[in-house]
């Protein structure tokens, strides 16, 4: 892993990216989507997650995150992707309605097969490529790439019309996850 991308500062606020292998478009689909959310509302609760910002695309994530006093936030993304793989990959497999189930268990299947840290599947990409976030210049750039990943994509034509993004907190309304804005 390279040296300038790891949680150096525990106590640090980070621009975080985590990816799916091969950049799948699992959270395409509501079940899987609600899995994610489910475990960051978990860590939120019982880890020390803070969010400042976070955007869910179909095959990656971005965060503005922090962790609380006494909280690891390098051991939060740990557990937070340790356990959204395994149920997801999980569900996949249990979902009868699913088109795309071979297909992806077969690839998340062979790039567990290329990783000496899986035993049979491989999710999330390696690592969280953090980046700390020392000064409001930079902060204020990674929210607005946050929130206009959506817009980007063609998905919506205002960042605060995608649900599953911290942009609707910032414009004034409730999103999916609980967000300590950035002022």
């Amino acid at each position: 892993m390279s040296h300038k991308y790891k949680f150096r500062n525990q106590e640090g606020m980070f621009f975080i990216t985590f990816g799916v292998v091969r950049w799948v478009d699992v959270f395409t689909r509501d079940i899987y989507r609600e899995i994610l959310i489910d475990s960051i509302k978990h860590c939120q609760i019982e880890k020390g997650l803070i969010l400042h910002g976070y955007v869910i695309m179909t095959n990656h994530v971005h965060f503005i995150a922090s962790a609380k006093p006494g909280f690891f936030l390098s051991n939060i993304m740990r557990d937070l992707k340790k356990f959204t793989s395994v149920n997801i990959i999980n569900a996949i497999m249990g979902n009868s309605e699913e088109s795309r189930k071979s297909w992806m268990l077969k690839i998340f299947e062979f790039e567990g097969s290329r990783s000496s840290f899986n035993t049979k599947y491989k999710f999330w990409q390696n690592g969280n490529h953090p980046i700390e976030l020392t000064d409001n210049k930079i902060m204020d750039q990674k929210l607005g790439y946050i929130h206009n990943n959506p817009v980007k994509a063609g998905f919506v034509i205002e960042p605060e019309y995608y649900p599953y993004s911290s942009a609707r907190d910032y414009a004034g309304m409730k999103g999916y996850l609980d967000v300590d804005l950035l002022l």
